[in-house]
Formats: structure tokens, C-alpha cells, sequence
């Protein structure tokens, strides 16, 4: 199974505020569009807060503390759980591919589990604190890179074995 984070990262690692991205741009979300089209999304509640909605097209997996308390609109494709290892194993249940859409703490927890990395590569810093994991070249082999004037599409393969996911449900 692949399990692949998806994110946009500014030059100083930032991802986000707390309630939203730094950066928004029409290709990255063109690009988001097509590459998760048909296949589960693992995201934090407050990344999809952030959104402001459920994504059509793929089943949104919600992590989340408190599961018991976060309300699925009637029509949303979408499923809540308590944590990362138990969203992996609800995706690995319907496709062979799962992105991790974050936020920070999602990514972290979903660290271990990565198999590639499909990031866009902002050429500017941003303000902000939630920071996605560093990239470190040892772990992580650059595969593909799409530059652009402000922004880069980059692909990443992990170098060793990712950690066995947790059993399907």
C-alpha cells in the first residue's frame, strides 16, 4: 500500500497557523484535485474545519480525540476515528493508495507509516507554527521536480522500508 503525504510547504517549513494555509494557489489545488481524486484522504478535524467542507470524490478519514463529537454531514463520504494508525488501517480497507492531507500533528503521526512525499514547494517563508516534518535526504529521495516561478511540484520515495501498517479492519 502507498500512504503518501500531500501538502503545501513554505521555503521555512510552514504549513499553517492553526486555522489555515499561508499560501493558496489555483494549480496546487488543480493538482490536489487530480492526484487524490478516487482515493481516501487522512486528515486532522481541523484541517477539514480549515477546508470548510468534505471533499467530493474520496472518502475523507477524520482523526480526531473526541470522534463521538464531530458531526458528518448527511451526504459526505466520510468516516470519523480516534487516531492516524486506526485511519490507516480504515483506508488500507478500500484502496491501495491513501494520502495524509494534514495538518502538523497528523503528518507526524503519519511520519513512520509514508511512503512518499508529494509536496508543493513554495519559494517564500510564511508566518505560522505548524511546520511539516523536515525532509531529510538521507530518509527521503527526491523522485520528480515540476518548477515554477513561485512554487515547485516535488516528489519524494522513501529511502528504507516505511513501518508495517496496522492491521486492516
Amino acid at each position: 500500500m502507498e500512504v503518501i503525504a500531500i501538502a503545501l510547504v513554505a521555503r521555512n517549513g510552514v504549513i499553517g497557523d492553526g486555522a489555515g494555509q499561508p499560501f493558496s494557489f489555483v494549480e496546487d489545488w488543480r493538482r490536489f484535485k487530480a492526484v487524490t481524486l478516487g482515493h481516501p484522504l487522512v486528515m486532522g478535524r481541523r484541517t477539514v474545519d480549515a477546508i470548510g467542507r468534505y471533499l467530493p470524490g474520496r472518502t475523507t478519514i477524520v482523526v480526531t480525540r473526541h470522534p463521538g463529537r464531530v458531526v458528518v454531514p448527511e451526504g459526505a463520504d466520510a468516516r470519523v476515528v480516534g487516531s492516524v494508525a486506526e485511519a490507516l488501517s480504515v483506508a488500507a480497507a478500500l484502496d491501495d493508495i491513501v494520502y495524509v492531507a494534514g495538518g502538523g500533528t497528523i503528518y507526524q503521526q503519519a511520519w513512520p507509516y509514508l511512503t512518499a512525499l508529494d509536496l508543493t514547494e513554495v519559494h517564500a517563508d510564511a508566518a505560522g507554527d505548524v511546520r511539516f516534518p523536515v525532509v531529510d535526504p538521507a530518509e527521503w529521495a527526491e523522485v520528480r521536480r515540476q518548477p515554477g516561478p513561485e512554487f515547485d511540484f516535488v516528489g519524494y520515495r522513501r529511502r528504507s522500508v516505511a513501518r508495517p501498517l496496522p492491521e486492516r479492519q
